[in-house]
């Protein structure tokens, strides 16, 4: 009797397993993979996002009431611009300033801004200490967390290339995604939108 109940378990077990993988693995394989992408001749915008350039003007709004002057050094970056600064520290003068070549940069495609803090004087600095409004907090670090409320990613929480002065929204989209023609969804920004990407 008892080896009759262990090989109804066994069969039971056997079913199971069947079951899961009729079931479950082919919807596994019908969601896409970055191996899965087609590559599509899309041209690289030549502005930021409008989501982008909205939540940066509210950045520096906000900044400005809570007595930050934020100076966005840096927005939309074309390929030339991107070579020329990854080229820094390596092939020209300089320390190296990214690790992202031509194309690898979420600044290429208009999501990524950059900052500083602005002087009484008109100076830029890159200060993550300083407290020109007086209430005991970084005002880098304030500005961080706006940036931060307002949806973009702080590149000083990487955990290997530190890029303390650079804020991105990636709208769910990876780097190769969108060497492979992929944007985010609006009509003004890019000329060619997917009804399966992020909005």
């Amino acid at each position: 009797m008892r080896i009759l109940t262990n090989f109804f378990a066994f069969l039971l077990l056997i079913a199971g397993v069947v079951l899961f993988v009729m079931v479950l693995v082919p919807s596994w394989s019908s969601v896409p993979t970055n191996q899965q992408l087609v590559k599509k001749d899309v041209p690289l915008p030549d502005e930021l996002h409008p989501k982008v350039e909205e939540a940066m003007d509210k950045l520096v709004k906000r900044a400005e009431d809570k007595g930050i002057d934020v100076a966005i050094t840096d927005g939309h970056r074309s390929k030339e611009e991107q070579k020329e600064l990854y080229e820094k520290g390596r092939s020209k003068d300089g320390q190296i300033v990214t690790n992202a070549k031509a194309g690898e940069s979420y600044h290429n495609y208009g999501m990524a801004i950059d900052f500083a803090l602005r002087l009484d004087n008109g100076n830029v600095v890159w200060d993550r200490e300083r407290d020109d409004n007086g209430n005991g907090e970084a005002d880098w670090m304030e500005v961080v967390s706006i940036a931060k409320d307002l949806g973009f990613e702080w590149g000083g929480d990487w955990s290997s290339f530190k890029d303390y002065p650079h804020l991105q929204m990636d709208f769910g989209l990876t780097i190769r995604e969108l060497q492979y023609g992929k944007r985010p969804q609006n009509i003004t920004y890019a000329e060619e939108t997917n009804e399966d990407n992020a909005s």
